[in-house]
């Protein structure tokens, strides 16, 4: 098996020849005036590779030239676009939300337009979960999945067929790495692996129950971590055997050497994802429903996941990945996270949260 890295993966299949198909998917570029869009995107190595890759293929296909915006993936961003907005001026014209910032800007209202799903038809080729609708309309269409995965030191112990392995003291005594953070999925994790899923999140009782689990995880946990890097050193310098960790980045250092083995364990690992979004005062529905249409084709899902690392939002066998391939980006089955009950009941969670990790 060809040993994968993102340097391979930069010089696949989806190169130059990769661009041509997606603009031979998508159709010759219109004869028309001057079009433009702006566009905005998390910054650093996943702002530069949409930059590199992904713009040039649309504009290829549409003639339609896009600017891009670096935004912060973050809730940060609608603080900016609130204030964009009372000042009626336009950062973006398309945002990049992860789903719980959509949720929030949806709550607040006015900040995005409905899409008129009409004019992307693309986006029938993914789930209804990746489709975001409100009371105006669908407000967000899935661009790109992530995912949060159990990793372990394949030298050091076997690799687990269930989150429950966790818990286990005799395998995993103070040598697990796992998120402090709330938004880090510990407690979906939990929902999905000893209770009802989701709907475990309805219940104050059952909060508490979800908490007290995660709890009895403290002995066996070496780390929580709070920022990425010091997961992936501490897996790098043997602190730890094991834990949560972000799937692709696993992969990478995995195919970089290092003794980390990402897997998707039988209940599955959280997924998260962002959505494409229209600004409120945005002029450019037209513009913004093509590229949405663009992101949203098995091709252009296929370029991303090889060339940023992203999940796919559209079934393998709808793209040309080898099962190489996409399995060093996503994986099944896929945890849904409880966004909506992380927001209505936020205070009583973080107290009961912040509670656990400072008990003895």
């Amino acid at each position: 098996m060809t040993k994968l890295n993102r340097r391979t993966l930069l010089k696949s299949t989806a190169g130059m020849g990769g661009l041509a198909a997606v603009g031979s998917v998508l159709g010759t570029p219109l004869i028309a005036q001057s079009r433009s869009l702006k566009v905005g995107s998390y910054g650093g190595y996943f702002e530069n590779s949409f930059k590199e890759f992904v713009y040039p293929a649309f504009t290829e296909a549409t003639g339609i030239t896009i600017e891009s915006v670096t935004q912060p993936n973050s809730a940060d961003w609608l603080v900016t676009m609130q204030q964009a907005s009372a000042a009626g001026s336009v950062p973006t014209d398309l945002s990049l939300y992860a789903r719980d910032a959509l949720i929030k800007s949806s709550r607040i209202g006015e900040l995005v337009s409905p899409l008129d799903m009409t004019n992307i038809p693309a986006a029938s080729n993914m789930e209804e979960d990746f489709l975001y609708e409100d009371s105006t309309g669908v407000i967000g269409v899935g661009a790109m999945a992530w995912f949060t995965s159990m990793v372990v030191n394949p030298d050091e112990v076997d690799t687990p067929a269930s989150w429950v392995d966790f818990w286990d003291s005799s395998r995993f005594e103070s040598s697990l790495g796992l998120s402090k953070l709330i938004s880090g999925n510990l407690l979906d994790i939990i929902a999905a692996t000893y209770f009802e899923g989701a709907g475990t999140f309805d219940t104050n009782e059952g909060i508490l129950a979800m908490v007290e689990k995660a709890g009895e995880l403290k002995p066996n946990v070496a780390l929580w971590w709070t920022a990425e890097s010091q997961m992936e050193q501490s897996m790098k310098n043997g602190d730890v055997v094991g834990g949560m960790y972000f799937h692709d980045v696993a992969q990478l250092m995995a195919a970089d050497g290092f003794p980390i083995r990402s897997t998707f364990p039988k209940e599955g690992n959280p997924i998260g994802y962002g959505s494409w979004c229209l600004s409120a005062l945005s002029e450019k529905a037209d513009e913004a429903a093509e590229f949405i249409n663009f992101s949203s084709d098995p091709a252009t899902q296929a370029l991303m996941s090889r060339k940023i690392g992203t999940a796919p939002l559209v079934a393998q066998s709808k793209t040309d990945l080898t099962d190489e391939e996409f399995s060093f980006v996503s994986g099944t089955p896929a945890i849904q996270p409880a966004y909506e009950a992380y927001l209505d009941n936020e205070t009583f969670i973080k107290e009961a949260w912040d509670k656990m990790l400072a008990s003895a």
